[in-house]
């Protein structure tokens, strides 16, 4: 039985904390006063690939979570569940798969191909 948007508000709610708590996780992880300070190359390259994952990573978690706060938004004005390209109707397998989608498969397919 596909879920209802009351239910679809709900996952976006529960997605919203699990990212909060994970970005507050990696922030801390993140040094902003850089790294290799390290006496040993090794060392030093071990710091700066883990710096650099985790700030690709810190940087996926945050337009995640700008999506999921867009999304929840849009119950707000009543526009969540309608493409923001062609304003058709999202479909729900969609949006329960991707609580947070914008776009339609059709819109989201020929945007992806412009790239």
């Amino acid at each position: 039985m596909p879920l209802t948007y009351a239910e679809l508000q709900q996952l976006l709610v529960k997605q919203e904390s699990e990212l909060q708590s994970q970005l507050e996780s990696i922030q801390s992880e993140v040094r902003e006063d850089g790294v290799g300070y390290s006496n040993h190359i090794a060392d030093a390259a071990s710091e700066v690939f883990e710096q650099a994952r985790n700030v690709s990573l810190l940087q996926q978690l945050r337009r995640s979570h700008e999506d999921v706060l867009h999304a929840m938004g849009k119950f707000d004005d009543a526009t969540y569940g309608i493409c923001e390209s062609c304003g058709a109707l999202i479909d729900i397998p969609r949006l329960e798969a991707l609580p947070s989608a914008r776009y339609c498969v059709t819109c989201q397919t020929r945007l992806e191909g412009k790239r």
